[in-house]
């Protein structure tokens, strides 16, 4: 019994009481709408029922606003991905003035997505923008760009990861300070070409980055919406209603808080899936404990 009493008083409970104000603001404010979220979208005029997932799940723009959300995913995900870890290998070599270029690659991160997409709505622009002067120099015709159905997806992924490429490759660059450099030393005297090197040390050794970088990308890309929220409004014709923007007018402009409630809880089931998944496929064991288990 003194035993248990002694070591009740050597618990430092200090480290706690530091972290107790991060934990209830995390409570308030991200715990608890998702919970009220998840309580909303079983209720209907106050009563509990499965109506409403009923109604979403029967409904077309639901299934179009999920597959577009699930294609501009997948060709976001991977284009942003290996820009950032391109752009990592170009700014981790040391030389005379790589620091300009760090500046240059990470300074669209510091502008706000808002004012990012203000500009380049004003670049797209099929009249008088920038862009489609550019194209007239060699000759190819004005591009519809946002106010086109088959570009205005793909010009929405050109703005999102003009904004968020060089967030990726910090991490990504971390990762990369992090490897001995004596692995490569060793590796070109070895005589291994740059891509050899490439994929068979700097890959394997930053999986565990590129895998956070993956796992926070795909949360970031599911839950795109200020792009088509203020310049394609999920037209034209549908094409750019992504998931946040059908939930966003279920809510604010139909007034179907239930409705939008259902999606925003798809929206967070479907990211837990795919992070699940890429936790399973992507996660190794640390290279310290293999060698130790060898």
């Amino acid at each position: 019994m003194m035993r248990y009493k002694g070591s009740l008083s050597r618990f430092n409970y200090i480290p706690y009481l530091f972290i107790l104000p991060a934990f209830l603001l995390i409570l308030l404010f991200k715990a608890y709408p998702i919970f009220e979220t998840i309580i909303d979208g079983f209720k209907n005029g106050g009563m509990w029922t499965l109506s409403v997932y009923k109604r979403v799940f029967f409904d077309m723009s639901f299934w179009n606003s999920f597959w577009i959300s699930i294609k501009i995913n997948l060709v976001m995900l991977p284009f942003q991905i290996i820009l950032a870890f391109c752009m990592a290998l170009i700014v981790n070599i040391s030389t005379k003035g790589i620091g300009i270029f760090r500046t240059i690659y990470y300074l669209p991160v510091t502008i706000s997505l808002a004012i990012a997409t203000v500009l380049w709505n004003l670049m797209l622009n099929p009249n008088n923008g920038v862009i489609n002067s550019m194209l007239g120099i060699i000759s190819i015709p004005p591009q519809g760009f946002l106010i086109s159905k088959s570009q205005a997806l793909w010009s929405i992924v050109v703005i999102a990861s003009w904004k968020g490429v060089g967030y990726w490759m910090i991490f990504i660059l971390a990762g990369l300070k992090n490897i001995d450099s004596g692995l490569f030393e060793s590796a070109k005297i070895d005589g291994a070409k740059y891509l050899t090197i490439v994929f068979r040390i700097i890959i394997p050794m930053i999986k565990k980055v590129l895998l956070f970088v993956l796992i926070a990308d795909t949360t970031a890309g599911m839950l795109l919406f200020v792009p088509v929220q203020m310049i394609t409004r999920g037209g034209p014709e549908g094409s750019t209603n992504v998931l946040m923007y059908e939930a966003y007018n279920s809510a604010f402009r139909f007034g179907d808080r239930s409705r939008a409630a259902v999606i925003v809880t798809v929206l967070l089931i479907i990211i837990a899936i795919i992070s699940l998944i890429q936790f399973r496929f992507l996660n190794t064991k640390d290279e310290g404990s293999t060698i130790k288990g060898r």
